[in-house]
C-alpha cells in the first residue's frame, strides 16, 4: 500500500488518471442510487404502513405476494421499455451512451441524457478534489463527500427527499474522521454538527410559527448537520449564505420566467449541498470575501 501511495505521489498525471477512471464508475453507480434508492424507501414506508396498521386493528398481518428481490445491486439494469437486460459493453460510463446514440440498443429506445451527464460531473468534481488536495486524506474522504453530495442532490431534485441512509451515516463519518482530523478538529466537528442542525431546525419552527406553513424538511437539517461535521461550526453561516442565495435566486426565476406555482415546494437540499462542496474547496477564499 505504501508504494502505491508513494508511486501515485511521484506521477500526479497517474494519480488523476486513476482518480478520473474510477470516478467514471463510480458515477454510473451514483445513477442506479438516484434511481433505486426512492423506491426503495417508499417500498419500505409500504411495508410498515401495513404493519401499523394490522397492529392497530389486532388483525394479522396478510402475506405478501412473493416480491423479486430489488435493491441497489439486484435486478441487473435494463431498459424500462422493453426490458432488455443492459449487457457490461452497454453499460460503460459515457462511451456507451455514444456509441448506442442515446438509444436502447434493442427497441431504440431514448436514453435519459442524465445518465451520462451524472458519469461526467462524478468524474470532473472529483478531480477537481484530487487537484487540490493532492494524494491525501483530504482527497480521499472529499471525493467520498463528493459523491454523497451529488446523490442527495439528484434525489432531492428529483422526490424532494434527503434519505437518511446517506446523510446519517456521512455525519457519523464527518464526526469520526474529525479525531485524524482531516478537515476539522473533533470539538468544531461535534459543535458543527449541533449548529447545523439547530440552525434550519430553529428557522423551520418559526416560520411554521409565523406562517403556520412548513418552510423546509427535516432533511435539510440533517444535511446541514452533516456539513458541520466535515468543516466544523465556522463554515455554517458561508454555507447557508450560499445556498439560501443561489435558491432564492432560482427559485425567483422558475416563478418568474417559467411560471411555475410558488406552492409547489421548491428543494433546498441541492443548494445546500452546492455551498458545502463549495466550502470544502474554497471556504477560506469565499470567507475573505464575504465576511
Amino acid at each position: 500500500m505504501s508504494d502505491l501511495i508513494a508511486t501515485l505521489q511521484a506521477n500526479h498525471s497517474l494519480f488523476i488518471a486513476v482518480v478520473a477512471m474510477f470516478s467514471l464508475f463510480v458515477g454510473s453507480f451514483l445513477n442506479v442510487v438516484i434511481h433505486r434508492l426512492p423506491i426503495m424507501m417508499e417500498n419500505g414506508w409500504r411495508r410498515e404502513c401495513r404493519e401499523f396498521i394490522a397492529q392497530d386493528s389486532g388483525q394479522p398481518l396478510p402475506e405478501d405476494e412473493a416480491q423479486p428481490t430489488f435493491n441497489l445491486m439486484v435486478p441487473r439494469s435494463r431498459c424500462p421499455s422493453c426490458g432488455q437486460q443492459i449487457n457490461a459493453l452497454q453499460n460503460i460510463p459515457i462511451l456507451s451512451y455514444l456509441l448506442l446514440k442515446g438509444k436502447c440498443g434493442n427497441c431504440g429506445t431514448g436514453i435519459s441524457v442524465q445518465y451520462p451527464i451524472i458519469e461526467a460531473v462524478t468524474m470532473i468534481l472529483s478531480v477537481m478534489v484530487a487537484l487540490k488536495f493532492g494524494v491525501s486524506l483530504q482527497t480521499l474522504f472529499g471525493i467520498f463527500l463528493t459523491w454523497a453530495l451529488i446523490s442527495l442532490t439528484m434525489i432531492d431534485f428529483k422526490h424532494t427527499l434527503l434519505p437518511d441512509d446517506i446523510t446519517l451515516p456521512m455525519l457519523w463519518l464527518g464526526l469520526l474522521i474529525s479525531l485524524v482530523p482531516v478537515f476539522v478538529s473533533p470539538s468544531e466537528a461535534i459543535v458543527g454538527a449541533v449548529v447545523g442542525y439547530l440552525a434550519l431546525w430553529s428557522v423551520y419552527h418559526l416560520f411554521k410559527l409565523v406562517t403556520g406553513k412548513e418552510g423546509m424538511g427535516y432533511g435539510d437539517f440533517k444535511l446541514l448537520g452533516l456539513l458541520g461535521a466535515w468543516f466544523g461550526w465556522a463554515s455554517i453561516p458561508m454555507i447557508i449564505l450560499l445556498s439560501s442565495v443561489v435558491g432564492a435566486v432560482v427559485g425567483i426565476s422558475l416563478i418568474v420566467i417559467r411560471g411555475r406555482d410558488r406552492n409547489i415546494p421548491i428543494p433546498f437540499g441541492p443548494y445546500l449541498a452546492a455551498a458545502g462542496w463549495l466550502a470544502m474547496m474554497y471556504g477560506d477564499t469565499i470567507s475573505r470575501a464575504l465576511f
